[in-house]
């Protein structure tokens, strides 16, 4: 009969030593971009204030902000209840629109905002675009930011459903509740991590979204310009330390979100 072989606390170091050194490097290579981008924007004449005092990067910084909370808001409402009727119901169909929810995450953001384009511009709800305006203006960033944003609330609540046994909403319905009232006063309640965890994903995606909306809502100062796009036009006007200062303005956004996050999920599991 083979033995089994016995652990040794020396192997189990040297796996420990070995993870500790890719979490290390991949720590000091994301550092090391973060400080290239601040002694890229602190070397310029101008420097980071200039930079930021511009009319077009505030009235950027505004947009990116309410387009993406908007967003976010939006994907949640249509990702957690697509991901409801997906896990708590049988239809025909269910696998097909299973399938489609993941398709947004695998295109490339480009080819979203491609058929974003072709498809208000080139269809014949381009008299639905003439009439409420959406192409190339704020609407257009709006719904390419969704789109995906969309995707990862779908993903991330359809696991979160599924680990839920539904007892609780059986027991609600038993003593009258509606499929409405079980939905909103029991499953919502019971997710709240996993909404947490869908509003940053969704909120982090639709914040950094640069290929669709550069294509579905274009380039405009002033009109249709969020942080991502001013990084690409300080870029082609040569002005590197501009793009900089915007990429280290994202980051901090970006940081002081993720902390928000995790302070109110740690409240909230009690940890």
């Amino acid at each position: 009969m083979i033995q089994p072989k016995q652990r040794t606390p020396k192997a189990d170091r040297r796996f420990v030593i070995v993870l500790i050194g890719l979490a290390t490097m991949f720590s000091v290579v994301l550092l090391m971009m973060v400080c290239g981008c601040a002694w890229v924007a602190g070397s310029s004449q101008g420097g980071v204030w200039e930079t930021l005092q511009k009319t077009e990067i505030r009235q950027a910084i505004w947009l990116s902000i309410g387009t993406s909370l908007l967003s976010t808001v939006i994907s949640l409402w249509v990702g957690t209840g697509i991901a409801h009727l997906v896990s708590r119901h049988q239809f025909f169909g269910r696998r097909a629109i299973d399938l489609l929810m993941d398709l947004p995450v695998f295109l490339p953001p480009l080819v979203i905002g491609m058929s974003l384009l072709i498809l208000f511009r080139q269809t014949p709800l381009v008299a639905l675009d003439d009439w409420l305006q959406i192409a190339f203006e704020v609407p257009a960033i709006i719904l390419a930011q969704s789109i995906v944003g969309i995707a990862f609330v779908y993903r991330t609540m359809k696991a979160t459903f599924d680990q839920q046994t539904g007892r609780a909403e059986q027991i609600a319905a038993t003593l009258g509740a509606t499929n409405w009232h079980c939905f909103s006063a029991v499953t919502i309640p019971a997710s709240k991590q996993g909404l947490l965890a869908s509003a940053a994903l969704a909120w982090a995606r639709a914040f950094g979204e640069f290929g669709p909306v550069l294509v579905f809502a274009g380039s405009f100062r002033g009109r249709t310009e969020v942080l991502p796009v001013s990084i690409y036009l300080e870029l082609n006007s040569g002005n590197v330390a501009g793009a900089a200062t915007i990429s280290l303005l994202m980051i901090a956004i970006a940081a002081i979100v993720l902390l928000l996050v995790r302070v109110f999920a740690q409240d909230r599991s009690g940890r």
